[in-house]
């Protein structure tokens, strides 16, 4: 356990800032503004302000998000842990914003612009897996010092990573009921656990598209974990006949399993990383910690994917 212990710098008077939820009121910007603030300034920064905020502020309350850090121990760990866990929180919550619009397009069978979306969904998870590097700095005594103080809290009541698998197909009734006492959070969370996933909507795309796929897949119980279905991985299969740049369905697929990879680098570094850091400990809020996160390395949300490998 370090000697040193943390000494917070106080930044901003937290019982002056604005702290609704609402988007703060902003006058709109032109070209022709632009280029006349730039002459009053000779090319220099604005500096001068009327009232007690700023443009900058106020367009993403950024008051109100650096007012929101509250470690609760003399831990000196626990800063960097309360950080990247609302980090992580907004990045699950961007990643979800492209995997939803994502799904929007191939709904309407607008493939190529799905791909240009879920290029981007994967540089979020780039992102995400390199919050581990900061993450893995805080060691096992430094954990300690303030595990405590967590109670029962766990990334696993995170509802925007729940968003996050439930969009991608690993749906969870027993996971997903945590949040039914949240009246703000439960009905969203209950629609996500109703409505087709991602890979739904990739699987009837291609079978629009000719690649013939059996009612099961087309037509199942969305709120089950999905599950490897033969006619999905023979139209796949069928797909990579044609593994070519001007194939879609065969970019699609690419652009999928890329993702699923991708997301795979991510569990295993939350793995290790706990592993190192608390042992086979259990969790704090239930689980059994790191014997938890280890299982889960294993799901694959695109498994015909990966099955069909075997074959090519």
């Amino acid at each position: 356990m370090p000697r040193y212990k943390p000494v917070f710098p106080n930044l901003i008077d937290s019982a002056q800032v604005h702290a609704s939820v609402d988007p703060r009121p902003m006058s709109k910007g032109s070209a022709a503004e632009r280029a006349e603030n730039t002459a009053k300034t000779d090319g220099a920064p604005m500096v001068e302000f009327d009232g007690h905020t700023n443009p900058y502020i106020d367009y993403q309350s950024i008051d109100l998000l650096l007012s929101l850090q509250h470690p609760r121990s003399e831990g000196y760990d626990e800063m960097s842990f309360f950080v990247m866990g609302q980090v992580k929180e907004l990045l699950f919550r961007g990643l979800h914003f492209e995997l939803f619009n994502a799904r929007e397009q191939l709904r309407q069978d607008q493939i190529s612009d799905a791909l240009v979306i879920l290029s981007r969904a994967s540089a979020y998870v780039d992102y995400i897996t390199g919050s581990w590097d900061v993450l893995q700095t805080i060691t096992t005594e430094g954990f300690n010092a303030f595990r405590d103080h967590l109670s029962t809290a766990s990334g696993q009541l995170s509802f925007m990573y729940r968003h996050v698998e439930f969009i991608l197909g690993n749906k969870n009734k027993r996971l997903a009921s945590a949040h039914k006492n949240l009246p703000h959070i439960w009905p969203a969370m209950e629609e996500a656990l109703n409505a087709p996933s991602l890979y739904d909507e990739a699987i009837a795309a291609i079978h629009r598209a000719g690649f013939e796929v059996g009612e099961t897949a087309l037509k199942r119980d969305w709120s089950e974990t999905y599950s490897p279905n033969p006619s999905v991985r023979a139209a796949w299969r069928n797909v990579y006949d044609a593994p070519h740049s001007d194939n879609i369905h065969y970019q699609l697929a690419e652009g999928l399993i890329a993702l699923d990879e991708k997301i795979s680098f991510y569990r295993w570094r939350h793995f290790t990383s706990v592993h190192k850091i608390i042992g086979y400990k259990p969790g704090t809020g239930g689980s059994a910690g790191v014997g938890w996160l280890q299982h889960v390395t294993e799901h694959r949300f695109f498994p015909e994917l990966w099955e069909i490998r075997n074959d090519l």
